[in-house]
């Protein structure tokens, strides 16, 4: 069975273990403050569910889920995560993350921007774009009228399927908008960023999403 590992174990983080757990992944948890304040959780999640460091989630995890403050990234570890599938469900917060120029100026994407810190890893953006509670509660199984979609972008065709069967499974349609320079398009402020939408009405919000005051890529 697939072992998912993850970087951050907040509410987002979190609620893809419960879900994960659910549907009979294993899960090693991890978080800034160390495998001790993860105690609660962990029990709650039940036998597939343990806690480590950032380092033993990354080794242990089939594929990876980081879901940190953007600010943060850096602090991802890089050797063990070589080669692996890992999902960024991050996003930037100028308010929170402090300014960071190459995000400011529209010359990456968040994704793009842990890409760049792990370099041999196969990045794919999902999971940005929804509430940890809708997350929670909206899931449905495959071919259920109206399904709620998620937004998919990567660069390796191969780990965008992977991603993409990692949603149909936690119970939400996938719509694949294309490599990481075009996730852009479902960042915080854009149209298909928090409301509820099927697959057809995501790929139309994708579409109709707009890139303020930054420069031709």
């Amino acid at each position: 069975m697939t072992t998912i590992g993850l970087i951050g174990s907040g509410l987002i983080g979190g609620t893809i273990a419960r879900l994960a757990v659910a549907a009979g992944y294993d899960v090693v948890l991890s978080n800034s403050r160390g495998p001790d304040t993860l105690v609660e959780l962990v029990g709650e999640l039940g036998d597939r569910a343990r806690a480590g460091t950032a380092a033993e989630a990354a080794h242990a995890g089939d594929l990876v889920v980081v879901t940190i403050p953007v600010r943060a990234v850096d602090q991802v570890p890089v050797e063990p995560l070589a080669g692996k599938l890992v999902i960024d469900t991050n996003n930037y917060y100028s308010q929170r993350d402090g300014h960071i120029d190459s995000l400011d100026a529209g010359l990456l994407t968040s994704a793009e921007l842990l890409a760049a810190h792990l370099p041999t890893s196969h990045v794919v953006k999902a999971f940005n774009h929804i509430t940890w509670s809708d997350l929670l509660e909206q899931g449905v199984p495959a071919g259920t009228p109206g399904r709620r979609a998620l937004a998919v972008y990567g660069d390796d065709h191969d780990a965008n399927l992977a991603a993409v069967a990692l949603i149909d499974t936690l119970g939400y349609d996938a719509v694949d908008g294309g490599p990481l320079s075009e996730s852009w398009r479902i960042q915080p402020g854009t149209p298909g960023y928090g409301p509820r939408l099927d697959a057809q009405g995501l790929r139309a919000a994708l579409d109709a999403a707009e890139r303020p005051g930054t420069p031709s890529r």
